[in-house]
């Protein structure tokens, strides 16, 4: 697609770790990882203008801005698409999505079928099928399901498990991923669903913590972030 030689924004922040890239005719130019945190500073909008500064850029020379969907962080998750609808918005770019399970996957390098999948709570998983391929490319091969995690191995079935977690590499037998803005260069196809709309999308944001649940229902507001 030729969109992709254009300057192309990435941001994803759907863990305590996120991170920006800036994409150009296939490469990464620059990119940053910054930590998210309901209790932390903004790193996400430093880092983004970061990586446009060190590339001789400006918002207005993007082409496209690309934001990972979730599921995940809800504070760090709404930081990430606040932005990315700001600055489409204002430079009139395109907005795409792309689930943040398969920015996980793109990280992995060993081609086969795997079920990437993350902290749901109550002791259920957000769980996506992917498919890496020989030259590195990955995508989704089903739908993304919720389960328990007692029946996460009958879910897979044969499928290798790559758990979301911090750090990523291999802990206690399990293939801990991270998902990484960079990533979106290995992801099939992420434009083919087209922009989304910057009035009515929203990320798929992980189940609310039941205590934070039961405050908003005694308080009959949400939770202060700040």
């Amino acid at each position: 697609m030729s969109i992709r030689r254009h300057p192309i924004l990435v941001i994803e922040a759907s863990t305590t770790v996120g991170s920006v890239a800036l994409l150009r005719e296939g490469a990464v130019m620059q990119s940053r990882v910054v930590a998210m945190g309901a209790s932390r500073d903004d790193a996400l909008f430093p880092a983004i203008i970061a990586v446009l500064g060190a590339a001789d850029m400006v918002p207005g020379d993007l082409q496209a801005i690309v934001c990972g969907a979730g599921p995940g962080s809800f504070t760090s998750l709404r930081i990430a698409v606040a932005l990315a609808k700001g600055l489409a918005h204002a430079t009139g770019c395109p907005l795409f999505r792309v689930p943040s399970l398969l920015l996980a996957a793109g990280t992995y390098e060993l081609p086969g079928q795997y079920l990437v999948h993350a902290d749901a709570l109550r002791d259920e998983r957000f769980a996506l099928p992917v498919l890496i391929h020989g030259d590195g490319s990955t995508r989704a091969d089903g739908p993304m399901t919720r389960v328990a995690m007692s029946e996460l191995d009958a879910v897979a079935s044969g499928r290798r498990l790559l758990a979301i977690g911090e750090p990523p590499g291999q802990h206690d037998d399990r293939t801990v991923v991270a998902p990484r803005a960079s990533a979106i260069l290995q992801v099939d196809d992420w434009w083919v669903h087209g922009p989304v709309s910057l009035e009515s999308w929203e990320p798929v944001y992980g189940r609310l913590a039941e205590a934070q649940v039961q405050w908003e229902v005694a308080h009959g507001r949400a939770l202060p972030t700040q």
